[in-house]
């Protein structure tokens, strides 16, 4: 088979302004090695399953978390809050003079004060995925509160706005439990 039918007919620009407009929460990963706290900022972390509780997160292979991850196995994830776009910033290699990042230790893991999420995640799989590594783990520990989160959405950074009545009960979910026929949708 000739190259040109495996070669995608776009850039890796192209491919990554695409994906940019799949707008996202801010994490920072963090975790507790060699009497050091280390982190990074994420926004490629989504729940993978409730029952049991999973999520993923996934790392460029350069990056030093996924050096130390395999080997620590447990991590914290701190969804940042629209107040903390400079945390973000820090954790993502772009330091400002200035910017403290306050800790709270739960379990032996980091978390970032005045986040809006907390979690903290045991590693059951990983994943070699292209440039990227795939760390599947399972929930042991969860926090909220409720704050604006900060978003992500085509290189920079946005804040929510919100609208009485938009989200309907505590208990709904975008998990897809359900399905829709798409015939009949114009």
């Amino acid at each position: 088979m000739s190259d040109s039918l495996h070669a995608p007919a776009f850039s890796d620009r192209d491919f990554r302004t695409a994906l940019g407009r799949f707008a996202s929460g801010v994490t920072v990963i963090t975790v507790h090695h060699e009497d050091r706290t280390h982190g990074m900022t994420a926004n490629a972390f989504t729940s993978v399953s409730l029952e049991p509780p999973l999520v993923l997160v996934s790392l460029d292979n350069r990056s030093n978390m996924h050096r130390i991850l395999p080997s620590v196995r447990r991590y914290g994830v701190s969804v940042l809050a629209e107040d903390q776009e400079a945390l973000s910033n820090h954790f993502a290699g772009k330091t400002a003079p200035g910017v403290q990042a306050g800790f709270t230790m739960r379990d032996g893991i980091p978390l970032l004060d005045g986040a809006v999420a907390h979690f903290i995640a045991e590693v059951t799989e990983i994943h070699p995925a292209g440039d990227h590594t795939l760390y599947l783990a399972r929930v042991t520990y969860l926090e909220w509160h409720d704050r604006r989160p900060l978003l992500f959405y085509g290189g920079h950074y946005h804040n929510l706005r919100v609208h009485k009545g938009e989200w309907g009960e505590p208990e709904s979910s975008l998990f897809s439990i359900g399905g829709i026929d798409a015939k009949g949708i114009k």
